[in-house]
């Protein structure tokens, strides 16, 4: 059976209970992929089956050439999607997500996607534009004012391409109209997210022009977010599994652990829906909570997949569960992540269930996804604990042996000689910088813009060359070892 409105009738699984043509999109949100729709989507939809937030429905915006592939899919399935979590116990639980009930590809028609952000009846604009989307530079956090494609946007003379131009426009429709500004929530993995994309929705209008930036910083709200759901790539295996599971035909399902936690700070504009009825944790400050997810669960799968990868592993479950890296990870956990997270309800049980939900096998997460877009996860989730622990005299060692893996990792050849494909924005750059290490082996860390400072901390260097002469020696095993020992 192919899933789309026609099937909601006879779903062979749990669906929408509710009426779907009563549910009016309040929220757009740009970067519709796998973690969205296993996310945010899904406590709107949990909060629909309780019968509310109908006014509160997601119309899904794609931006980037990538999202051309979800524009298909989304419109020949109605918007509907299949949504299932896999339990470290084998059990599986799917349903039809019936949240998502638009979706405009702003390629297509950029006008069309202005108009609808400029929509009174939108009141949230939220944002999963992965954690290098935001245009900063690594160095001074910065709004890059001279990216070609802002550059190109500002120009005018066609429409904007990139998510500043099409959102300050619909922002300057809004104002002229004397229609009430958004709430924009960024759902990235990033310390002060909602901070971050003020910076840059209001650097980028004042290029525009400065009044709109004052109006913006005067109206609109941008509360910060943590999210969090392990949520792998869907491959064609998956999409072939979840048919044969289901009886239901869908050309872009989502499999995720069930395990998924959003804390929200508590600010919004022109209203919210009810999410505390979903699970959602509403919070005056999210930073703690922040630096908990970030520093515990993303710098943790950082210090896993580099190791990993030059290991032999290809899976995520297959290296947790390896007892070298699994000591490895705990250490870098109790040592160097939990000093630097301040103590909040729940902190300790976060942290325990960690490598039992990196080790979910049923989640089949892969390591090359953790690897990937390394220049815009490593500054942002890993970097701060070591800067933290520098400024403390704390240790560091396991942290910065992440980073060795990672210059190690980005030579782009394995410990057999394989290739390994580096999926970064800056391959181009660090490849060949990371080629030169073993002549000069702190040329990967004095990029600068990627790294700032820490080439000039005496701590930060001998940690860093130990561990890079370890791995070109003796190898990633061996390196571990001699790390967990030295602990």
């Amino acid at each position: 059976m192919r899933l789309n409105r026609n099937a909601l009738s006879h779903l062979p699984i749990p669906g929408p209970d509710y009426d779907r043509d009563g549910i009016r999109a309040g929220i757009a949100h740009i970067g519709v992929g796998g973690f969205h729709r296993a996310h945010q989507a899904m406590y709107l939809d949990r909060l629909m089956s309780l019968g509310r937030a109908s006014d509160w429905g997601i119309c899904g915006i794609g931006v980037t050439p990538a999202d051309r592939r979800m524009r298909d899919v989304l419109a020949a399935q109605d918007c509907l999607y299949t949504l299932t979590l896999a339990h470290p116990d084998g059990a599986r639980e799917p349903r039809v997500i019936g949240s998502l009930v638009d979706f405009l590809y702003a390629p297509d028609d950029p006008e069309a996607v202005i108009e609808r952000l400029a929509d009174p009846a939108i009141r949230i604009i939220s944002l999963t534009i992965t954690e290098g989307g935001y245009n900063l530079r690594d160095d001074d956090g910065e709004f890059d004012r001279d990216a070609p494609a802002i550059r190109r946007d500002l120009a005018g003379g066609h429409p904007p391409a990139t998510v500043f131009g099409l959102v300050t426009a619909a922002l300057a429709r809004r104002r002229d109209r004397g229609v009430a500004a958004p709430t924009i929530v960024s759902c990235d993995n990033i310390e002060g997210n909602g901070r971050v994309a003020r910076r840059a929705f209001t650097t980028y209008a004042e290029m525009l022009e400065p009044a709109l930036a004052h109006w913006i910083t005067a109206n609109a709200r941008f509360p910060s977010s943590m999210v969090d759901r392990i949520t792998p790539v869907t491959t064609p295996e998956v999409v072939e599994h979840c048919a044969a599971e289901t009886g239901l035909r869908d050309e872009w399902p989502v499999v995720a652990e069930p395990f998924a936690a959003w804390v929200l700070e508590d600010d919004f504009v022109d209203g919210r829906p009810p999410l505390e009825e979903a699970g959602v944790r509403l919070v005056d400050d999210v930073t703690p909570y922040e630096f908990m997810k970030l520093r515990l669960l993303n710098a943790g799968h950082q210090c896993l997949c580099y190791f990993a990868c030059l290991a032999g592993y290809r899976l995520v479950h297959e290296a947790a569960q390896d007892p070298l890296i699994a000591e490895y990870l705990d250490r870098y956990l109790d040592s160097e992540a939990m000093p630097t997270v301040p103590a909040i309800p729940g902190l300790a049980e976060f942290r325990g269930a960690l490598l039992e939900r990196f080790g979910n096998a049923h989640v089949r997460d892969t390591v090359a996804r953790l690897c990937a877009e390394s220049s815009d996860r490593i500054p942002k989730w890993l970097l701060p604990v070591i800067r933290d622990n520098l400024a403390a005299g704390r240790p560091v060692r396991l942290a910065v042996a992440t980073v060795a893996a990672w210059a190690r990792y980005a030579e782009g050849v394995d410990e057999n000689g394989d290739p390994i494909e580096v999926v970064d924005r800056l391959a181009e750059t660090l490849t060949p910088l990371a080629r030169t290490q073993r002549d000069n082996p702190t040329a990967f860390v004095e990029n600068r813009a990627v790294f700032g400072d820490l080439v000039d901390d005496p701590r930060f260097v001998e940690a860093y060359v130990t561990t890079l002469r370890s791995l070109h020696r003796d190898g990633a095993r061996a390196t571990l070892k001699s790390l967990v020992k030295a602990e």
